[in-house]
């Protein structure tokens, strides 16, 4: 076996020699991070839990478990929809990912991120069509208002907050207009 053209990203495997191409390449940006993760909670990365959690970094939709299944089996049909619904629950559970309910009775979900990301964001939902805002745009009064909540709550229930999720429910303008 020649060994003269062997890069950083080829792999040898048995006197068999494999260069790692763009099928090969780990898929999520994270994927090092998480696997420290699931470490400490005592669960392994899994190729559905690494293929839900890069669909979910990747898309600024809320999903519905059966929108991730549909689109993760284009390229994974082998990922059933109840390993999809398994794998959301850890990954809620974990609090990687925030399971929404925005009250039609289908859960939606979104990777988590923590407040101190310039991502955060808070919810507007509108009762009527069921579209979801997300809101970042903070005024300071609305950040003092949420730090001085978090550390009042923090002192009277002897409880470290480490994230939070604010949701608003009402009627967007089009709704609004129509009612």
């Amino acid at each position: 076996m020649r060994l003269d053209n062997i890069e950083e990203r080829d792999i040898i495997v048995n006197d068999n020699h494999f260069h790692i191409g763009p099928k090969m390449k780990k898929c999520c940006k994270d994927s090092e991070g998480w696997q420290g993760k699931f470490h400490g909670y005592g669960y392994r990365m899994t190729v559905a839990r690494e293929v839900i959690l890069d669909l979910l970094s990747n898309t600024d939709k809320h999903m519905s478990a059966e929108d991730i299944y549909m689109k993760i089996h284009e390229t994974h049909p082998n990922i059933g929809l109840t390993t999809v619904y398994r794998t959301l629950e850890v990954l809620s559970d974990m609090a990687l990912v925030f399971k929404l309910d925005i009250g039609d009775g289908r859960a939606r979900y979104e990777l988590a991120e923590s407040p101190k990301k310039p991502n955060h964001h808070h919810h507007l939902v509108c009762t009527g069509c069921r579209k979801i805002v997300d809101y970042s745009d903070f005024i300071d009064q609305e950040v003092k208002l949420l730090q001085d909540t978090e550390k009042g709550l923090s002192k009277k229930y002897n409880f470290k907050i480490t994230n939070h999720l604010i949701q608003f429910y009402g009627l967007c303008g089009a709704c609004s207009a129509r009612a």
